[in-house]
Parts: C-alpha cells; structure tokens; sequence
C-alpha cells in the first residue's frame, strides 16, 4: 500500500475478525521518509479511541497506546529502510513487547488491564481521533505498508524472528494480509505481486 501524501482523506481500513482479544500481536512492514510523527496502525473502540496505537516518531521514540494508556520507548533513529514493526500484549498481565528489525526493547507492563472487545475501528495511514474519524493531517503516514498481520495471541521470539527474516508473511489468525479484507478512501494506491528487498 502506498500512501502518497500527507493528507486527512487518505487511509485503509481493515476489516479483522470481531472477537474479544485478551492477547493481541500486530506486525508490518513499512518505509518511509517521513521526519515527524506518524500513525503506523491505529485501531480504536467506541470509548477509546487509541485502544491500540502504534506511533513512531523518527527522531527515536515510539509511542504505543493500549486503551489510551501511553507507553514510551527509545528505540533506534529511523533510517531510510524497510522497517519490521511487532507489538504484543497480553491483558492479563499487562505485559507489552515491541520489536523493530528483529530487536525486542525492554518489556513494559500497562497498568490497563482491559481486553479489547468488539466492535473496533483498525485504519492504516492514519491516527484516529474518535471511533473510524477525525483525522489530523500532521499525524497522517507518508510511504509504503505491507505484510499487516494480528493475532489473538502473543507471538513467541522465535515466530518473530521468522517473520522478520523471511520476505512472506506468516499469516495472522485474526486479520491476515493475504485474504486482503480492507477497504480502500482516497488515493493510497495498491500494488499486486511487488517484492523488495529488507
């Protein structure tokens, strides 16, 4: 998917299974020349609208919100190449993991412990605002996305690690990449059968 300009009109919207997550792991692979903040994968529920945010900012931090809650990490100032994105969380215990480029950060723990129920709003290009809207152009995705995949379980390392070598994806259970359930607005432009090189 490319998403060729900063705009509030432009986004995809995916359509995952409806069912309760008490665990989640989301990946995908992006590239980018952006140098501000930006939504990477943005899913929202009716009372909160970042239930599930992930929110690089190139300049070395990256935000992840659960059920509004935002956690902070200092990860590795964006270079100009395909970056491999994982987030789990497990509700239970609150413990979050983020992966980028096969590296796992210090583990975090929310203090929210609430699951993630349906119905959800889950866009790409885009950081929403309220519940599937209210977009602001400033915090809109410029560049390429592919390979987005969620599950309703907490990936172990080494399925992480085989994702983020191989060029396929492994497919989540939950929404997976390959069935292509998602709706295109505006002018993100869809590429069949490309490949690229990590």
């Amino acid at each position: 998917m490319v998403f060729p300009k900063a705009t509030k009109t432009d986004y995809v919207t995916l359509r995952p299974k409806e069912k309760t997550l008490t665990k989640i792991s989301v990946c995908l692979r992006s590239y980018t020349e952006l140098t501000r903040e930006h939504s990477l994968f943005s899913m929202a529920k009716h009372n909160f609208h970042n239930a599930f945010l992930i929110y690089p900012n190139p300049s070395g931090c990256l935000c992840i919100s659960i059920n509004n809650e935002n956690i902070y990490y200092k990860v590795d100032p964006e270079s100009l190449k395909w970056k491999h994105t994982c987030v789990t969380w497990n509700s239970k215990t609150g413990l979050l993991q983020l992966w980028i480029n096969g590296k796992r950060y210090p583990r975090r723990v929310t203090k929210t412990r609430v699951p993630l129920t349906p119905p959800v709003s889950v866009i790409l290009g885009q950081e929403q605002d309220k519940f599937g809207g209210s977009f602001d152009l400033n915090q809109s995705f410029v560049g390429e996305i592919t390979d987005v995949n969620i599950w309703n379980y907490v990936l172990s390392p080494a399925m992480v690690m085989a994702y983020f070598a191989d060029y396929y994806t492994i497919s989540g259970n939950i929404y997976s990449w390959v069935r292509k359930k998602y709706t295109v607005t505006g002018q993100v432009s869809i590429l069949q059968n490309q490949y690229y090189r990590k």
